[in-house]
């Protein structure tokens, strides 16, 4: 249903709940769980849908690492664990630190006009999820400038991001995540990262369905706010079109779906690996720009048998990603320019979590089943 569809009933609908709920819409994402696809929903919404009104999106993601906009993801993510399981690594438009998706999560989106008493005041889109949970018997306030605690723990971080026109205000919902694969899929080794990214805080997190009082699920949680937000009165929904979808899909094509978009619009940073060999160390420092090698250089007191220029040259241009540096060496004769260094020993210098060519990180997303 267009949402000019429901223009009329808006219109003579007596405001039920304060500001920005007022004339508010849900948006029906359809049950899609790919995150790839639910952040392009989300955009899509904030800068096409009508505005006269305020939307509330609800989604579900896979397992999923959603990344902050300021953020380095190499500094943020445990590339080995999340390439191991398959989990998706995606940007998002708002700032703050890393969050864990799975399907214990549910993600929580407001869509309105931005204003200044609106901006930075989580408590106003905190508050009716907050009132729900409390109704669950789960003692929900908000804590901290941005997000929701029970009991001192964690289980809502909230972020939001804002155009001239419109912003969103947007969090998670930690119901009954997988919490060992938060702290899992979150933990960074101690490499020797230099960047000016921002690096996410590791908060003491918990799961609602621990402080709940009745047993209920995901569904269930997700209706229990949308009553609390239509104050038990009728859900106005709103189903995108083909013309949406079609907007949704450019979206994915042109960021949520694009490396460059995900690893590369990182901040610019500094690594420096350094391994004892029985042959002597070998030191690398690369210069990473846009998630690409601008500048590397090779030290150490091995006796190299040539010039290192052609090694790391070849590095230049090339994604600091796996896959792409395994390929990039590919035609290269390592040990011929640093005799006794392996292929795959110079690969795991330049990037410790380095598979097989053939496997990568699922930074991209599988070819998408969309209505």
């Amino acid at each position: 249903m267009e949402a000019s569809a429901v223009v009329d009933s808006l219109r003579h609908a007596p405001p039920q709940t304060p500001p920005p709920m007022r004339d508010l819409v849900y948006i029906d994402n359809e049950g899609i769980t790919d995150p790839h696809v639910n952040l392009a929903i989300e955009e899509y919404a904030l800068r096409h849908l009508d505005p006269r009104y305020t939307y509330i999106l609800f989604y579900v993601n896979e397992p999923s690492i959603i990344i902050g906009r300021g953020q380095n993801t190499i500094e943020e993510i445990d590339a080995r664990y999340v390439k191991e399981r398959g989990i998706h690594v995606v940007r998002r438009l708002s700032g703050g630190g890393a969050v864990y998706h799975d399907s214990g999560n549910l993600n929580c989106s407001f869509i309105t006009d931005t204003a200044q008493n609106r901006l930075h005041n989580f408590a106003l889109f905190t508050g009716p999820v907050a009132r729900a949970l409390r109704e669950l018997g789960a003692d929900a306030e908000l804590g901290g400038r941005n997000d929701l605690v029970i009991e001192g723990r964690k289980v809502s971080g909230n972020a939001q991001f804002s155009t001239a026109r419109r912003m969103f205000s947007h969090g998670t919902l930690l119901f009954n995540s997988d919490l060992g694969a938060v702290a899992g899929a979150l933990r960074v080794k101690p490499e020797k990262f230099q960047s000016k990214g921002v690096q996410s805080v590791r908060a003491r997190v918990g799961n609602i369905a621990d402080f709940a009082e009745r047993e209920v699920d995901v569904p269930t949680l997700q209706r229990r706010i949308l009553e609390s937000l239509f104050a038990g009165g009728e859900v106005r929904r709103y189903r995108l079109n083909a013309r949406d979808w079609a907007g949704v899909r450019r979206l994915i094509a042109e960021r949520y779906g694009q490396w460059d978009w995900n690893v590369g619009a990182s901040p610019p940073f500094d690594v420096q690996r350094a391994r004892r060999f029985p042959f002597g160390e070998v030191d690398v420092r690369l210069s990473i720009r846009r998630g690409r090698v601008v500048q590397a250089r090779i030290h150490g007191d091995f006796l190299s048998t040539g010039s290192l220029q052609p090694l790391e040259q070849a590095l230049v241009g090339v994604a600091y990603d796996p896959e792409p540096l395994a390929q990039a060496l590919a035609g290269i004769d390592v040990g011929a320019v640093i005799p006794g260094l392996s292929g795959g020993d110079f690969l795991e210098l330049l990037h410790p979590d380095s598979p097989p060519a053939e496997e990568g990180l699922l930074i991209r997303p599988p070819e998408l089943a969309l209505p």
